[in-house]
């Protein structure tokens, strides 16, 4: 009993992890170097707030024209688990000139690097077929004045949505603030004391990028089994496995009875019909499964088959399902499901189909744990 105890234990565990094993929400498996990467290309518009407009008294409205530029920007990052990442991007700026100097723009370039962090899977747990996911962002770089040769180190922050289009090909809309420590424009400004303000002043940009982003790589996270709920669904099978055993010891057990008052029984005439044993055999099955849970109950059933070929009778396979699980038209047809399955090994220990009855009952709640109406009775007609 103990061997086919813990041979049995070993297939359910195996069917249940590899067909049925809840998934953790909120983990996932870890993947190589080369997974998860992405790339981004978008056009972007600017409104950029400068310290050129001290004292000019301008509107603050970001459509307005003198602060408004169209640019463009790339990205290249990865993203280490569903919730942390990382990216550098680069973003190429023309920028408008507003206190009346010669030049009405000067061109500019930027390099950050960010951490982003992914609020979609971080509150809700990774779940690889979502749509949109949002992200916030933080960073840091420099910027690059190509007309007045200087650099200026800078700030950046932003929230990030991406749309997922397939799994390879995205919409990517960014908006995002960007912060210079000094002028962009020339790195010094005197103001109408004459002091200057290199250090104290600085230049900002809000904006909104659009554009496409391609995953690179071996894309998304595999989940880890719930532990803690397959041992549990573990636990109910090897009960359920343990009535079965114990429910086949009894009918065992009624059998030799009947058997051993059988063959003390003298048949009285040649013409006399023998008779039948009758005593129901039950075969179990896991959870969800039309498979049977241990070949071990098959051997009683071919007592009983045994029987019926001598006497040339029928068998009824009335299969049954779990009510607590499942709806009720699935479990009508787990339970023809199960039936067919007995009946096929009733085929193969000499029954033909005409002998064959089979009656699928559904799902019913007669036995208590419930794992002990996932059975097919087998009984002589």
């Amino acid at each position: 009993m103990g061997l086919m105890l813990l041979g049995a234990t070993s297939a359910m565990a195996q069917e249940t992890t590899s067909e049925i094993a809840p998934m953790d929400k909120y983990s996932v498996a870890t993947n190589n170097f080369w997974s998860n990467w992405f790339v981004t290309v978008g056009g972007d518009y600017v409104a950029s707030y400068s310290n050129q407009e001290r004292g000019l008294g301008l509107s603050r409205n970001p459509l307005k024209s003198f602060r408004r530029s169209w640019n463009g920007d790339v990205t290249l990052g990865k993203w280490f688990t569903p919730v942390i990442g990382v990216r550098a991007k680069t973003q190429f700026m023309s920028l408008k000139n507003v206190d009346g100097r010669t030049n009405p723009s000067y061109d500019m370039v930027n390099f950050n690097v960010q951490g982003v962090f992914n609020l979609r899977n971080l509150f809700c747990g990774y779940q690889p077929g979502r749509v949109w996911n949002i992200s916030v962002y933080a960073g840091t770089g420099f910027y690059r004045n190509l007309d007045a040769k200087h650099y200026a180190f800078m700030y950046t922050g932003g929230i990030l949505n991406t749309f997922n289009v397939t799994k390879r090909l995205y919409i990517n809309l960014d908006i995002y603030g960007n912060m210079a420590l000094t002028e962009l424009d020339d790195g010094i400004r005197t103001t109408n004391t004459g002091k200057s303000n290199f250090m104290t002043t600085k230049d900002r940009q809000a904006g909104v990028s659009l554009g496409l982003g391609v995953n690179l790589g071996k894309v998304g996270w595999s989940k880890t089994p719930d532990l803690q709920a397959i041992n549990a669904m573990h636990k109910a099978q090897v009960e359920a496995l343990n009535a079965s055993l114990a429910e086949q010891q009894r009918e065992n057990d009624k059998l030799k009875e009947l058997m051993a008052k059988r063959q003390e029984t003298t048949t009285t005439t040649v013409t006399e019909k023998k008779t039948v044993v009758s005593t129901p055999v039950s075969v179990f099955f896991n959870l969800n499964s039309s498979r049977i849970a241990s070949k071990k109950d098959l051997v009683n059933v071919q007592a009983l088959v045994e029987q019926v070929k001598a006497n040339n009778g029928k068998v009824e396979v009335c299969g049954y399902a779990d009510s607590k699980t499942g709806s009720a038209d699935y479990n009508q047809k787990l339970s023809e499901r199960r039936a067919n399955t007995v009946a096929k090994e009733l085929k193969k220990m000499g029954l033909n189909d005409d002998q064959i009855v089979i009656k699928p009952m559904g799902g019913v709640a007669d036995l208590n744990p419930a794992s002990y109406n996932r059975r097919v009775i087998v009984k002589a007609l």
